[in-house]
């Protein structure tokens, strides 16, 4: 059973994968940071505020003894907006790079010209012909 795991495990298409995983998720990293600390504030002159901070409360929170606001209840579509500009980036830099491979995979072949000389029709025509003779 480990010998069988290990083969499982060791398959190219696995190793692959887990390569892809790991570089997606630090490219995640990359494009989050670059939404966070580039496009966001730039989109947030726009509103005068943090991108990210941006936010619609349904009911006003309390101040508490700590000066921090407790029982606040906010739709946080900020934080969403930047998530799917994260998730817009991502993908298009994903197609981008399939589309990249799928151009550098071999060409497609052109299709075998057909063998020279008589076609199969044509040998049966022949052959149709010596039988009546």
């Amino acid at each position: 059973m480990l010998k069988e795991f290990k083969e499982f495990a060791m398959k190219g298409n696995l190793v692959d994968i887990a390569v892809g995983f790991v570089m997606g998720a630090a490219f995640n990293k990359v494009v989050a940071s670059f939404t966070g600390g580039i496009v966001s504030p730039l989109i947030g002159l726009i509103f005068d505020a943090d991108f990210k901070d941006l936010k619609y409360i349904i009911k006003e929170g309390a101040m508490n003894d700590a000066g921090e606001k407790v029982g606040e209840v906010a739709v946080l579509y900020g934080e969403f907006l930047t998530n799917v500009i994260d998730f817009i980036i991502v993908a298009f830099v994903m197609f981008m790079i399939v589309k990249g491979v799928n151009k550098m995979k071999k060409k497609e072949e052109p299709a075998p010209e057909e063998p020279k000389g008589p076609t199969q029709e044509e040998l049966l025509m022949e052959i149709r012909d010596a039988l009546k003779k």
